[in-house]
Order: structure tokens, then C-alpha cells, then sequence
């Protein structure tokens, strides 16, 4: 038979080894980085044999999306095998690959200690260097169950369980035997470059109810140079941790007294919060919004017509008054129902926009809760249009605009997902359909690139996740579009068509931002603590060099504060170099300097947190520097600045 691969045409025989196959048509040199085969639209091991009736054979390189994740993968059982070596009463559970890297659950009798992923990563070093082959055998499930009896390996027992079927592949590389569906690189030493990172308490089948097993995290890439760029990475975002720059520039912090995954804002954090709100109001007013506002909790009964109940109650908390159940709101979409449902609401009336920045409760498990990035207690940019059909396009549309113009502002890229039906939903099928066309004509109407993620839509209706990418090249979901046939029907929400008829509206949910703690972490590790002038709590601080300029630096406080600038003093007896140093620390974007000559001269000697020396200049061209620097990435957006608060 006649094949073709990389351009040319081979003969091949069904049965022949694909690795043989693709050494037809590929170099020796290449073949090194080949690490599996796509033949008939399935992934194979390079040994396997060439399927009957393929007309198409592809190699899969290790440095493709698909080759990194068989390397990772294969990374996983090298290191279950270095555990199991090192550790032989360890019992092995499940390893996959995942987006960074690759990890295995383990249950064992202590905790994994620093120094034991020392030893197991030397261990796979020396294993890796062995050049094991991965060999691949299709067994009996009864024959299955034997092997991993014998071995004392109950978790996969439980595996087999689950999955049924009368037959497993089984792999086995070294001495190391796993119940795996495949595929794997050809051998250990095909794993050139790999890195323990960490270990960490993990449920078993994510079942709190279950055992605890020890999960040890690694990553793997083609390369040692991908890997080094990788670590640096790590290392860049440890410098980066939100949490960490939360505490250095007094933003924000937790209390077990408080409460897990809930939030206490400090003056400066509380005051970043409040210009980001304002910010938000502003701009919400300016395409058409209404700011409204609803209850933080709402009758059971509300939550049941909704489906959220049946759909979403292990994510809600819940009170009791007077005999009557409440749900503390998740979400705001209820309160704006029952506003639209209010009155009678007219053909012209369409559509509506009810904005509100609603703080929602979630119940999130503790091992999940992290920094501000996942808390139980959120503030929302939350927002539902109600549309007529025929508006429902552009109404779409206007919100990917607003988010790029913010996004634009903040200095993110962002991508387009369309997220479609999950299992567990509400609605019909021609519902669905709709509300998914709707998504996708609008995305193409305005010429936006977007990706289908299958399954992961809400429960009530299709949604466009947009993912931003940040200075790390890490990504982020903040806003999210949803659209929603089904709630204004179980609401029964109408509106008098031109017809003098009642018709029935459509509801986009979205948020902008999404969460403001998430995008504040986000955006804290993104700009490495250094907010644009614009949305710095402190824009500057004076610092005095004696005791002498004391006078001078209030006139010019208090001349900077007239004009709206959020400025500070620092008349602490102590060195400049202190000073200087302490407000860099801060990531306070202005330092103005009063000595003996500032005074002299009426000015002050400006300074940036960059180290930049910008010299002598007067009070008025110091405050116009400033009002420019925060005004210049909305004008390069297109849009205006107007936020004015004092920091003290």
C-alpha cells in the first residue's frame, strides 16, 4: 500500500512497525524526536504496527502540543517507577500529564519530605539515562487483575473496576509495570528534560470522603533550554505572588479569625478597590447601563424556579429566618429578573442593561482557596442585557468591544472561547441551539478569532470565555458572556411587541473584569505590583531630606492634592537613600525630593520607581507630568480618565 508522510510517498505493509514506516521518510536525525504516530486519526506508540487501511501516517514530534504531553506523560511513570524503587510499600494511583507539566498520586505511609524529591529526581535521571524501553502489552482483565493483585496495587483494581471492559493495556518500563491506555516515547531516554517541583495532599478520586494521597508535581519539556526558560518562569512568578506583594504594599491580607477565603482590604488596597469600581461605573454609564442593586440573600423557592438549586446548590451557602430557608446569592441574576419583571416593559424599552457590582458568596473547598485568585466572598462586575431576538447580535458584540477597549487599557492580549452545552443543563435542545449560534454569528460578525471548548458552558445556557494572557504568558479566564433562553422562560419575563403582543426576551449574563479580587491578583502579578499611575493608590510622595523642608513639602502636598493627585508625605527624620529606597519598594510611581535647593528654587526634584532622575522641576510641571502620565493610556485607548481620590 501506498502512504504519505512528511510529502512523500512510501509503500508500506499493514502490520509493518511504524517506526520502520516513518523511517522511509524521515532522517535518522529527525526520528530522535519523533515520539508517537498519528495513523488513522488515533495516537500510537511508534512500535505499534501500521493499522490496516490507513492511507495517512503523521509523526508527532516532541516538541508538538501532543508530543509534550506523551513526553510528560511518559515523565509520570518515570517517576512512579523511581518511587517505587526508592519507596517499594508506596501504592501508585494515577498520573497524567496536565497543562505545565505532569504529576502522580501516591499513598504512603509518611509525608514526602524535600529531600525525598531530591532522591527520586536523581533517581529518574539515572533511570532515564538507561534508556528503558516503554513496552506496551494488551492483557485479559482477568490477566490484568492477576498482575496488579500480585503487586499489591489496589487502586488500579479500582480503576479497572470503573472502566469495565475485558481488556487493558498495560505498559511497563524498566521494572515498573502501569495500567495505561497510552501512548508513550520510545524510551526512557527520550525524556531529556525534567524537574520535580513540589508535593501536595490530594484526595483520592477528589473525594473528601476518601483517602488522602501524596501528590508530587513535576514538569517536563523537549528541551533543557525549554526547561531552564520554564524554571525562570517559576522562579519570575515567585517574585511575582500576588500574596507576597499584597503584604509589602499593605493591600491586603487574610485572618483565620475571619475566615478562610475571605478578603480584608486595607486603606491602599481598599482605595485601588474603589478606583476600579469607580472606574467601572463610569464606563458602564457611558454604553448604556442602569446601576442597580439587589438583596444579598433570596428565598429558597426563587433559587428552585431558577434551577440553581438543583443545579448549583453544593456551590451556595444557606440561612434560615423565621422558618423560611434563604439562599446567600451566588449570583446576581435573580434580583435583575425581578427588576425587568417590575413593570411592563415595551418593544422600546429594549433592551435593558442592569449593571450592578454585586458581592456573591461561593462555597469553595479549602484546598482550593488561593490568595485572591479563588475566595468564598467576591465582588462581581456583573451585568444582564435584556434584548429582543433581533438585538441580540449586537448586544453580544457590543460587550466583546467593551472588553477588548478594558483589556486594551490594562495591557492584555486576550482570546476567544466559546464554551457549549455541558451534561448537567437546562433547556431544549433548539434553545441551546440558538443561543449557541448567537455567540458564534456575533464573534464572526465582528471579525474575532475564537476557539469551540466543548461541555463547559453554564448549566443554563452557552458562553464566550475570554482568556487574557499576561506578562508571564500565563492565562487567566476573567469575562465571560452567557446567553440564556431559559431563564427569561422559567421567569416568565415578557415584553408588548410592536404586534401588541407579549414576546418573550432573551438574557446575556457577563462580567468584564469578572471577580475584582481575581483580576486584582491577576493584574498585581502582571505588573509585578507596579499599578499604572492611573489606579496606584499613592501616585507620589514627597521625601524630605532635613527637617528643614517640612514647611515646603506641605505647600507642595497640599498643591498636588488640589489638582487630584493621591499624594503622601514622607518628613521622617531619616537618610534619603532610606526613603527613596522604602517608597521603590512600595512601587510608588513619583518620588519628589525637597532639599535645601528645591526649596530655594520652589520646586522639587522628581524621581521614578524605575530609578529614572528627571531633575529639578516647579510644582505645576511636576502635577502636569503626572496628570499626563495618568491620563496617556486612555487617550491611547480612546477613552477619558476622570477618577479623583486623595490618599490621606
Amino acid at each position: 500500500m501506498h502512504l504519505e508522510i512528511a510529502g512523500q510517498q512510501v509503500d508500506a505493509v499493514p502490520g509493518e512497525p511504524l517506526a520502520d514506516v516513518l523511517g522511509k521518510a524521515l532522517s535518522k536525525k529527525k526520528m530522535k524526536d519523533v515520539v508517537a504516530v498519528r495513523a488513522c486519526g488515533r495516537l500510537f506508540d511508534v512500535s505499534a504496527p501500521l493499522p490496516e487501511g490507513c492511507a495517512h501516517v503523521e509523526p508527532v514530534f516532541d516538541t508538538d502540543p501532543e508530543g509534550l504531553d506523551i513526553v510528560r506523560h511518559s515523565a509520570a511513570h518515570l517517576m512512579a517507577e523511581a518511587v517505587k524503587r526508592l519507596f517499594p510499600s508506596a501504592k501508585v494511583t494515577i498520573g497524567p500529564a496536565i497543562e505545565t507539566g505532569f504529576y502522580y498520586d501516591f499513598d504512603y505511609e509518611r509525608p514526602f519530605t524535600p529531600e525525598d524529591l531530591e532522591a527520586i529526581e536523581k533517581e529518574m535521571v539515572r533511570l532515564a539515562g538507561s534508556d528503558l524501553p516503554f513496552a506496551c502489552r494488551v492483557v485479559s482483565k482477568d490477566e490484568a487483575r492477576r498482575i496488579f493483585s500480585e503487586m499489591g496495587e489496589d487502586y488500579k483494581l479500582e480503576i479497572m473496576d470503573d472502566l469495565g471492559g475485558s481488556e487493558f493495556s498495560i505498559y511497563s518500563n524498566g521494572g515498573f509495570v502501569d495500567l495505561c491506555r497510552g501512548p508513550h516515547v520510545p524510551s526512557t531516554g527520550r525524556i531529556k528534560a525534567f524537574k520535580l517541583l513540589s508535593v501536595a495532599g490530594a484526595y483520592w478520586r477528589g473525594d473528601s470522603d476518601k483517602k488522602m494521597l501524596q501528590r508530587i508535581y513535576g514538569t517536563a519539556f523537549a528541551t533543557p533550554k525549554e526547561l531552564k526558560q520554564h524554571l525562570e518562569r517559576l522562579e519570575e512568578a515567585k517574585r511575582r505572588d500576588h500574596r507576597k506583594l499584597g503584604t509589602q504594599l499593605d493591600l491586603f491580607s487574610f485572618s483565620e479569625d475571619a475566615g478562610a477565603g475571605m478578603v480584608i482590604w486595607h486603606p491602599k488596597g481598599g482605595l485601588l478597590r474603589a478606583i476600579l469600581e469607580d472606574f467601572e461605573r463610569k464606563e458602564h454609564l457611558k454604553r448604556g447601563y442602569a446601576i442597580v442593586q439587589g438583596p444579598q440573600i433570596l428565598k429558597r423557592e426563587l433559587w428552585e424556579r431558577s434551577g440553581h438549586y438543583d443545579n448549583y446548590r453544593e456551590n451556595m451557602y444557606f440561612t434560615q429566618i423565621e422558618e423560611q430557608a434563604y439562599g446567600i446569592k451566588p449570583m446576581n441574576c435573580l434580583s435583575h429578573m425581578l427588576i425587568f419583571k417590575s413593570r411592563v416593559r415595551s418593544y422600546r424599552d429594549m433592551p435593558q442593561r442592569y449593571f450592578e457590582l454585586g458581592v456573591v458568596h461561593r462555597h469553595e473547598k479549602t484546598g482550593v482557596l488561593h490568595g485572591l485568585l479563588r475566595v468564598r466572598q467576591f465582588t462581581q462586575d456583573d451585568a444582564h442585557i435584556l434584548c429582543r431576538p433581533d438585538q441580540l447580535q449586537d448586544e453580544i458584540l457590543g460587550v466583546v468591544r467593551f472588553v477588548q477597549d478594558v483589556m486594551n487599557l490594562f495591557g492584555f492580549d486576550f482570546e476567544a472561547r466559546i464554551s457549549t452545552r455541558p451534561e448537567k443543563s437546562i433547556g431544549s435542545d433548539e434553545d441551546w441551539e440558538r443561543a449557541t449560534s448567537a455567540l458564534i454569528n456575533a464573534l464572526d460578525a465582528g471579525g474575532f478569532a475564537y476557539e469551540i471548548n466543548e461541555g463547559d458552558g453554564a448549566f443554563y445556557g452557552p458562553k464566550i470565555d475570554i482568556v487574557i494572557k499576561d506578562a508571564l504568558d500565563r492565562r487567566w479566564q476573567c469575562a465571560t458572556i452567557q446567553c440564556d433562553f431559559t431563564l427569561p422562560e422559567r421567569f416568565d419575563l415578557s415584553y408588548v411587541g410592536e404586534d401588541g403582543e407579549r414576546h418573550r426576551p432573551v438574557m446575556l449574563h457577563r462580567v468584564i473584569l469578572g471577580s475584582l479580587e481575581r483580576f486584582v491578583g491577576v493584574l498585581t502579578e502582571h505588573v509585578a505590583g507596579a499599578f499604572p499611575t492611573w489606579l496606584a493608590p499613592v501616585q507620589a510622595r514627597i521625601l524630605t531630606v532635613t527637617d528643614a523642608q517640612a514647611e515646603h513639602a506641605q505647600s507642595a502636598l497640599c498643591a498636588l492634592r488640589e489638582k487630584g493627585i493621591r499624594v503622601e508625605a514622607d518628613l521622617r527624620n531619616e537618610k534619603l537613600g532610606y526613603k527613596v529606597r522604602e517608597a521603590q519598594l512600595e512601587k510608588i510611581p513619583y518620588m519628589l525630593v525637597i532639599g535645601d535647593k528645591e526649596v530655594e528654587a520652589g520646586g522639587v526634584n522628581v524621581r521614578t520607581r524605575g530609578g529614572e532622575n528627571l531633575g529639578l522641576k516647579s510644582i505645576a510641571e511636576a502635577v502636569d507630568m503626572i496628570l499626563a502620565d495618568t491620563a496617556e493610556p486612555f487617550k491611547r485607548g480612546g477613552m477619558s480618565y476622570s477618577f479623583v481620590a486623595s490618599s490621606g
